[in-house]
């Protein structure tokens, strides 16, 4: 798995063959500044201390979760954010 290309809320990561084309996590900051990260359609969810630990924690958790021929190519991961402002 590489990463293909980056944005401040969303990372795009290839991974080798398989049937499946993709695959999305919905990722949330938590209020002690943790990460958890959870698939669209499946039951993988995983979280990270940094942002980079997150990342690795992904690819770990669709290792697991797929077999190898099963494995997605691409792993879309879209940063949410929720903000609240009072004036």
């Amino acid at each position: 798995m590489k990463f293909t290309g980056k944005r401040a809320d969303c990372v795009i990561i290839t991974t080798r063959g398989g049937n499946m084309k993709e695959i999305i996590f919905l990722v949330e900051e938590e209020q002690d500044g943790t990460y958890s990260a959870r698939a669209v359609d499946y039951s993988i969810y995983t979280q990270g201390d940094t942002w980079n630990e997150l990342i690795e924690n992904i690819k770990d958790a669709v290792k697991c979760h797929f077999d190898e021929e099963e494995l997605p190519r691409i792993i879309h991961v879209h940063m949410v954010k929720d903000v609240t402002l009072v004036l």
